[in-house]
């Protein structure tokens, strides 16, 4: 019965594990929009949880954005992020998520 109970705990903590939002860390080096939030330059923890992505800048969420999560062929040396700048403001679309395939695409 102890045993039932023990590996009754490990599996309900591997759910648990398995279902957590994914989160790194990124340095921007210049203020930008994402979505219609302006940020500032500097680090940030992303939460990436399903298609929805949370900048926390500390214990502090600082902006959220839907994004598309792509899988690359090969591991990203690094932290890469994309802008484009049309009006004059930097508007984020794109984060490669170093030592990872993973690809962040945003919506603007």
């Amino acid at each position: 019965m102890t045993f039932s109970k023990l590996m009754l705990s490990f599996g309900v903590l591997a759910v648990a594990v398995a279902s957590a939002a994914s989160s790194y860390r990124v340095t921007m080096s210049q203020a930008f929009l994402v979505g219609t939030t302006e940020m500032k330059a500097g680090d940030y923890r992303l939460e990436v949880d399903g298609d929805k992505v949370v900048f926390m800048d500390g214990k502090r969420m600082a902006g959220s954005a839907t994004a598309k999560i792509e899988t690359g062929d090969e591991k990203f040396a690094r932290n890469t992020v994309r802008f484009s700048n049309g009006d004059g403001k930097y508007h984020l679309q794109e984060i490669h998520l170093g030592g990872t395939k993973t690809k962040l695409v945003f919506e603007n």
